[in-house]
């Protein structure tokens, strides 16, 4: 009770206060407080990422753990794999954080339980956390081999389901991405090829409930990325210039399209764009903005560099004034 109270009181102090309380629960499982439905929580843990509602969420990450891990003790492949989807949901939300080496134990004990559990659709949940902190660590060979790995494996599943198919999907456009941070061009590009051909079995929109919300836009939004990294940044700004918010299931999505298209905008020297991009995903989701360094560090430095720029004033405000 008395560390639950210290989670909720704490909260307001922002995401990097609640690490101490992640870090206890990572270094000694606490008892299990059963709050709750394990399937209900987890859902409304995923919803406190896509609202990029971080604090939030690492708040109740330490009881969702504790309760995962008493779950697992039934030692059925279903509990096993809810286990392993905790695990690397804080690791996405370590990420975002930029908190690189808390996010590699949560990737590496997601994996873990991944394999213990058999589930290939949380196996290769886990393998995108792991490679995604492995790229961050510059590790960029070994992330490129576990994602590959990952994409082979589903594929050898025969792809029969839509969730499935939009994991396999979701594994090329990481793929190409880690490919596209390690300067490898021409893979980069046919993986994000491969990317959109897959989506194509796929809906327009993702529908509610799958493990990887992938979908034509996500692709183009994906190739923006890809583009940024390989230092294409007039092919970043034209792939991203048709999409829009409404294009993107989610909070976190839709401002991962602002800030994505900032990068572009920021590296083309064009600090107004990049500003308005900044704002609209501020305004989508101020923690996308907020709290990834990053970004943080280009609101920094438009407010250090170009003042009087139209929006920038407005953006550090917003941004200073929530933390």
């Amino acid at each position: 009770m008395r560390r639950r109270t210290l989670l909720t009181a704490t909260a307001a102090a922002g995401p990097v206060a609640l690490l101490t309380g992640l870090d206890d629960a990572l270094a000694d499982t606490p008892a299990p407080p059963g709050a709750g439905p394990l399937d209900r929580r987890l859902t409304g843990a995923r919803s406190l990422y896509d609202q990029g509602a971080h604090a939030r969420l690492l708040a109740v990450l330490p009881g969702l753990l504790a309760d995962a891990h008493h779950a697992a003790g039934s030692r059925r492949g279903l509990d096993q794999a809810r286990l392993c989807a905790v695990y690397s949901l804080a690791s996405a939300v370590l990420v975002k954080l930029g908190s690189y080496g808390r996010a590699r134990l949560t990737a590496d004990r997601a994996r873990t339980w991944a394999e213990i559990s058999g589930s290939p659709l949380a196996a290769a949940a886990a393998a995108r956390e792991l490679a995604i902190v492995l790229r961050h660590q510059d590790q960029h060979s070994a992330a490129q081999h576990l994602m590959a790995s990952a994409a082979d494996g589903l594929e050898a599943t025969g792809l029969r389901s839509d969730a499935a198919a939009a994991a396999y999907a979701q594994m090329l456009c990481t793929l190409a991405y880690t490919a596209a941070r390690a300067g490898q061009r021409t893979e980069a590009l046919a993986m994000t090829e491969d990317a959109r051909r897959a989506t194509r079995r796929l809906a327009q929109a993702a529908p509610p409930g799958l493990l990887f919300a992938i979908s034509p836009a996500a692709v183009d939004l994906y190739t923006v990325g890809v583009h940024w990294a390989l230092g294409d940044v007039g092919a970043a700004l034209d792939a991203g210039k048709n999409l829009r918010p409404g294009q993107f299931p989610t909070a976190e999505r839709k401002a991962r399209l602002g800030t994505d298209m900032a990068r572009a905008w920021w590296a083309r020297q064009r600090p107004e764009q990049t500003a308005r991009a900044l704002l609209d995903a501020y305004r989508a989701c101020p923690g996308e903005v907020r709290d990834r360094p990053a970004i943080r560090h280009i609101v920094d430095e438009l407010a250090e560099r170009h003042p009087r720029t139209s929006g920038v004033r407005e953006l550090h405000a917003a941004v200073t004034r929530a933390v």
